[in-house]
């Protein structure tokens, strides 16, 4: 259902970008799921949408993976960002701050680079 929707919204868009909204949703979902359920979730979904906009499903794969592992926009996301908190001195806005410009990095670095590996065609 949320496969058929994604793809829907995502129809007649560049292949690189559908990657990199999947990525997105990966980084936006590991904070509240954690790293496994986050892959477990959207992986059925990734490849949904793939097979729905006609496109390989593996780079899709890699962009859940990448994106489930990469998220630094706040201290729950990941026990080492908790753990590094107290000592740190961090305050949970500091995460944000810090953790955006890297996340972008990642999906405008990522998307490209897991097409290079694994095409979409």
């Amino acid at each position: 259902m949320f496969a058929h929707a994604l793809v829907g919204l995502l129809l007649g868009v560049p292949a690189l970008l559908a990657l990199g909204v999947i990525m997105i949703a990966a980084m936006a979902c590991a904070p509240f799921l954690h790293n496994g359920p986050t892959v477990l979730v959207l992986g059925p979904i990734a490849v949904g949408v793939a097979r729905g906009l006609h496109l390989n499903p593996d780079p899709f794969l890699m962009a859940v993976a990448t994106g489930a592992g990469c998220h630094f926009l706040t201290p729950i996301g990941h026990r080492y960002n908790t753990l590094v908190m107290c000592p740190g001195g961090y305050k949970f806005g500091d995460y944000w701050r810090q953790g955006l410009p890297l996340s972008l990095l990642i999906i405008v670095a990522g998307a490209p680079l897991i097409d290079f590996v694994w095409p979409l065609r």
